[in-house]
């Protein structure tokens, strides 16, 4: 049995090996198990792996899921095709245990927007800065709606920005600044809302929702880098202090 240390070079045996046995061939039982335990117990990716990955537990259960697609290359089409998302999650996202440690806690949040949106900020650091640094900031709009959902406030979705959105939110998780004496805890609290207001001012400045002139400078890998990791760490720190409210 062959072992890897990465996730990545997991998802492409496992891949291949799936491929393998949907064209006819006689791959080793024990691999699959192995792989398939190593995948689907890794919380930070499971909600990127086909269904059927966790629903077949063995390569027999897979056979007679496979074997309903005629044709080897039509099979072969569409493993590559299940697994995509999923290569595209690691080949474009740089690993690190932060990312890992806030896409883990984000990807168990009851809301497909906000895992979305922090999956998504990741691919496009390096390729596409501007569009980053849009979903860093919308990332942070979804993790203050799911809050003000969840704590059953309402809100005009339409109209309020992402600075209105998070002052409801902090003041439903007790994380205004105003609700505390300590100055210490003032001046840090203080620091998180201006992160939120920098980062909406930074996506209407450098992000790609509004048109730029030719003039526009272009913000680079760094500045997507920062928007996207403040905005994470700020998504995590909402969450995990709603998750002691509730």
């Amino acid at each position: 049995m062959v072992f890897f240390s990465s996730q990545l070079e997991n998802v492409i045996s496992f891949q291949n090996l799936c491929i393998d046995r949907a064209t006819g061939g006689d791959p080793d039982e024990a691999t699959f198990l192995y792989l398939r335990e190593r995948l689907v117990n890794d919380s930070s990716i499971s909600k990127l792996l086909p269904v059927w990955v966790r629903t077949c537990r063995s390569l027999q259960q897979f056979w007679q899921y496979i074997k309903k697609t005629d044709g080897y290359q039509a099979r072969r089409d569409m493993l590559w095709g299940d697994f995509n998302d999923i290569i595209s999650y690691f080949e474009t996202t740089e690993r690190n245990p932060a990312s890992d440690s806030i896409g883990a806690k984000l990807i168990n949040v009851n809301s497909q927007y906000v895992h979305d949106h922090w999956t998504k900020a990741l691919e496009r650091k390096a390729k596409d800065p501007e569009g980053a640094i849009t979903l860093a900031r919308t990332l942070l709009e979804s993790c203050c709606k799911h809050i003000l959902d969840k704590k059953g406030i309402e809100y005009n979705s339409a109209k309020l920005e992402i600075s209105d959105l998070y002052k409801m939110a902090a003041k439903e998780l007790n994380m205004a600044p105003e609700q505390h004496s300590e100055q210490i805890f003032k001046q840090i609290l203080g620091g998180c809302s201006a992160i939120v207001n920098g980062l909406g001012s930074l996506r209407n400045k450098h992000g790609d929702a509004h048109g730029k002139s030719n003039k526009a400078i272009k913000p680079s890998l760094r500045h997507a880098e920062l928007a996207v990791n403040l905005s994470g760490s700020m998504a995590l720190f909402l969450i995990e202090t709603l998750e002691q409210k509730i």
